[in-house]
């Protein structure tokens, strides 16, 4: 028998967006199709889209993003069998989890915090966007995962980071960056997949409560080491609203940080759900994307 949606999560669903867009939202959540990010540092797309045609393995160029495919027809072990996998030339990402390192758009020289940093796609696509040239930090504080992003790191040619095997909570006050990256744990309740033999998703009103707070703690430090002037992205794989713009309106005030509305070409191709602050991001789940919010955040003083 197929599982059903937790009860709390349909109740909410339908509270926040209504019974029509929830229905929507169940709908998306099928078996998604492959996505690979091809990696800028060492190879080129015309190079990984003459490999996937030698492979006879088709693919689908991403309007929004130029370094993005989508490969409609095989299973990720087709593309874990290519030599450009092997070699590091590409990285399995999701589309939606491509959407923050965009906005917050790193660029060589800029000291950039990614304080939740395994297992390394958003770290890696940074390197990537900027050359090589950004100085990353990238925190994790389980010892296990932060030895995958380093080992994904240094398979992807990446240069500049330094991983640090920590709670980015108790990083020094006296920090401060250019740019901040906080992809926040959460429910994940935007990347649901409900298919035969798939056990519910955990779900209850203290554990939702207690991954808001250590949202709100996390968003705090971020915005403390962030430099004035400056701007960070913060974004989850949740399409709840006390995940998401409830921990904006919680934290934002204090620093007189404010929403900088996202203008990208990505808005015109992704499926977006209503957001009750103007200028963020909540993307529809699909059989192309996860359910994702982001939004950019300036920090006034």
């Amino acid at each position: 028998m197929m599982p059903q949606v937790p009860d709390l999560m349909l109740e909410m669903l339908e509270k926040q967006y209504g019974a029509a867009e929830k229905e929507k939202i169940l709908a998306g959540f099928v078996r998604r199709r492959v996505t690979l990010r091809i990696n800028t540092i060492k190879t080129d797309f015309q190079a990984v889209a003459a490999e996937l045609d030698a492979a006879h393995i088709r693919w689908e160029a991403v309007p929004w993003y130029a370094d993005a495919l989508v490969l409609p027809d095989v299973r990720e072990d087709a593309v874990r069998a290519l030599p450009m996998y092997e070699k590091g030339e590409v990285y399995l990402q999701s589309l939606s989890s491509m959407i923050p390192p965009l906005l917050l758009s790193p660029q060589a020289g800029e000291s950039v915090l990614d304080m939740a940093a395994a297992p390394g796609g958003k770290t890696t696509q940074m390197a990537a966007l900027s050359g090589n040239g950004a100085l990353i930090t990238a925190c994790e504080k389980n010892k296990i995962r932060s030895e995958r992003l380093q080992f994904n790191l240094d398979k992807q040619g990446v240069k500049r980071v330094n991983v640090m095997n920590e709670d980015a909570r108790q990083l020094s006050d006296l920090f401060r960056f250019d740019k901040v990256l906080l992809d926040a744990p959460c429910s994940g309740s935007g990347t649901v997949i409900i298919e035969e033999g798939e056990p519910p998703r955990r779900m209850t009103a203290d554990w939702l409560k207690k991954t808001a707070n250590t949202q709100k703690a996390l968003l705090k430090k971020a915005l403390t080491l962030l430099s004035a002037g400056k701007t960070m992205v913060y974004s989850t794989c949740s399409i709840l609203e006390m995940e998401n713009e409830d921990v904006l309106r919680a934290v934002l005030p204090a620093f007189r940080a404010e929403v900088v509305p996202v203008t990208h070409p990505m808005m015109e191709h992704l499926p977006l759900l209503p957001v009750k602050i103007p200028g963020t991001v909540c993307v529809r789940p699909d059989e192309k994307h996860e359910g994702f919010f982001a939004a950019v955040i300036r920090k006034n003083k």
